[in-house]
């Protein structure tokens, strides 16, 4: 890289700066989503589909009450929770990285008046907006179910957008420290596949020790997006370490404020030090 934007400047936690043309880089990963819209929608349609027909009429069959409501309607706001996660972590990871090393995108972008920060902020919210894409489908979904209880159901959009931007900000660090497309595993299968399961979305936490269920709620990120969903979808927010339920929810809400802003200001020093160094 030779363009002027990309010189090396010192590692530091400085919070980044960005003007307009951050949202020419979301453009430009929205256009090529549009040309391969087809492709992304039946995924993000078809997957929460079959979820709720195997577990939730399939094992649901078995469960016939699960703190005053059906397994069905228990796993729903988890479903659509889980797609905000994966929207943004997998667009931030594989994608970003594709991006950025195979396909030497940043580079070509680096070259005109962007920045490196605009450019990684771009890629962070269109992390976002896939998320808000992928959820809102799954939402649709759960709703044709017959699964949404309040109108509250709506505010799943900003809260996707968000809480994606929680998760690409998270993304983009390990995308920032990957020296190849193959260490993604390790995220997915350490990161993600505890959350999938461990975070309230197939069980109640309260099953749990005590010392799991304050792991869940200090450490794991999708713990506090299902809280939230499970609050605005079916209006039923079970409860962890017997805290009440506005207090768990301002604790989530807090928290994904907290992390997102840490995590989008770290991701971006980190990339400018991995583009610039």
């Amino acid at each position: 890289m030779t363009s002027p934007n990309l010189r090396k400047s010192p590692a530091r936690f400085a919070f980044p700066k960005l003007t307009y043309r951050v949202w020419t880089v979301w453009r430009r990963n929205f256009d090529v989503f549009t040309k391969t819209a087809a492709v992304n929608f039946f995924p993000s349609l078809l997957e929460p589909i079959l979820y709720l027909l195997a577990f939730g009429l399939g094992l649901g069959g078995y469960i016939t009450n699960i703190q005053g409501q059906s397994y069905l309607a228990y796993i729903a706001p988890a479903l659509v929770a889980i797609s905000i996660m994966n929207g943004a972590f997998f667009e931030c990871t594989f994608a970003s990285f594709v991006r950025m090393y195979f396909q030497k995108t940043f580079d070509a972008i680096v070259a005109t008046p962007v920045s490196v920060e605009e450019v990684v902020a771009g890629e962070l919210l269109w992390g976002a907006t896939r998320s808000t894409i992928n959820s809102s489908i799954v939402l649709a979904v759960v709703a044709a179910f017959g699964l949404v209880s309040t109108p509250l159901a709506l505010l799943m959009v900003p809260l996707a957008f968000f809480g994606g931007l929680m998760f690409a900000s998270i993304a983009m660090c390990f995308t920032a420290a990957a020296p190849n497309i193959d260490f993604f595993n390790f995220p997915s299968f350490l990161f993600l596949t505890p959350m999938f399961f461990l975070c309230g979305t197939f069980f109640p936490l309260s099953g749990l020790p005590a010392i799991a269920q304050g792991a869940a709620l200090a450490i794991l990120p999708l713990t506090h997006i299902v809280n939230i969903a499970r609050a605005l979808i079916s209006g039923h927010v079970p409860p962890i370490l017997g805290l009440s339920t506005p207090v768990l929810l301002a604790i989530s809400f807090a928290w994904i404020i907290g992390v997102t802003l840490l995590f989008f200001i770290l991701s971006i020093n980190l990339m400018k030090k991995r583009l610039t160094g």
